[in-house]
């Protein structure tokens, strides 16, 4: 049983004509006559007496009447509030950003964007235990809309968002700082560059964050590199600075990430700024994504951040 056969019975209902029911609903009468017999079959009993002119219900027919006529209300009601539902995920924005950005960032710097009427935008929280390759995949496979992440030459897998189909803005400048923990006295436990004789602990990048090819590179290109042991290595910048607060080693986190704790003596720095790694936050998106929200949003933020940067090696 179809719905538009309980329109066609409400339709016939009405007219108690088949012709004019089948004008109505826009077939050929013999079809409408068919899903009716189809209709009286289903239920296993005659809804429409033929032989009266003009044509009649049956009780079971004024009963059935009753039912469907409910039931076709019911259909459309959902079938708009689907629609509706459908409309607001098209025009909704899906974006995904890393923890540490998450963190320090997103909040001050996007949200208050996406409060603006006529934005509809879904941070993505499970995008912030993404390593950084996930953060391509999703913005290639249309996972979401935007993907606001670090960038530095030295990040390999970002290179494929350099594809035409990709555009971004460069939203600000930041730097990887390399952090230890204090002594009673408020001095750095472990300073930088190290000797062969001592190396120092090092709290390090898993090879899947975005964090380990740039330092990875920095070391190689320094003529005395630093003489480090690996101690541990994480994902998040947030890991790195929890294990370096509890004094395992030193590690390299975001500036801004340990900005308050710098400023109240919590941590210090492992080095001067000879070891400071400058990287950009860039966010992109699919530069052919038709979304008109998208388009809006984005104009907005290009209006905001987009400015010349500082050229990283």
């Amino acid at each position: 049983m179809e719905v538009r056969w309980l329109d066609d019975f409400i339709a016939l209902a009405k007219t108690r004509h088949f012709s004019r029911a089948a004008d109505e609903r826009n077939v050929t009468q013999p079809t409408l006559s068919r899903r009716i017999k189809l209709l009286e079959d289903e239920m296993g009993v005659t809804l429409i007496d033929r032989n009266t002119l003009p044509l009649s219900l049956t009780p079971a027919g004024e009963v059935f009447l009753a039912g469907v006529e409910q039931i076709s209300r019911i259909a459309r009601e959902t079938k708009a509030r689907c629609n509706e539902i459908r409309e607001q995920e098209s025009n909704r924005l899906y974006f995904a950003t890393t923890q540490t950005l998450y963190l320090c960032f997103y909040n001050d710097w996007i949200q208050p964007f996406s409060n603006q009427p006529g934005f509809d935008i879904e941070l993505n929280l499970k995008s912030t235990a993404w390593v950084g390759a996930d953060f391509v995949n999703a913005l290639a496979q249309g996972d979401c809309d935007l993907v606001l992440c670090y960038w530095h030459p030295a990040i390999e897998f970002m290179g494929a968002l350099d594809e035409d189909r990709f555009e971004y803005l460069t939203v600000t400048d930041e730097v990887l700082v390399p952090i230890t923990a204090l002594d009673d006295q408020q001095q750095p436990i472990y300073s930088l560059p190290g000797s062969g004789r001592e190396p120092l602990p090092y709290i390090g990048y898993h090879e899947g964050a975005f964090a380990r090819p740039v330092i990875q590179q920095f070391m190689q290109q320094q003529l005395r590199p630093p003489q480090l042991v690996t101690m541990n290595e994480n994902v998040h910048a947030i890991s790195v600075k929890a294990m370096v607060k509890e004094g395992f080693g030193l590690g390299w986190v975001p500036r801004r990430l340990i900005d308050d704790s710098l400023r109240y003596s919590q941590l210090g720095l492992a080095g001067d700024e000879h070891w400071h790694i400058p990287l950009q936050i860039r966010l992109y998106r699919r530069r052919h994504d038709h979304n008109a929200n998208l388009e809006a949003f984005w104009s907005l933020l290009a209006e905001r951040f987009e400015r010349p940067s500082s050229v990283l090696p």
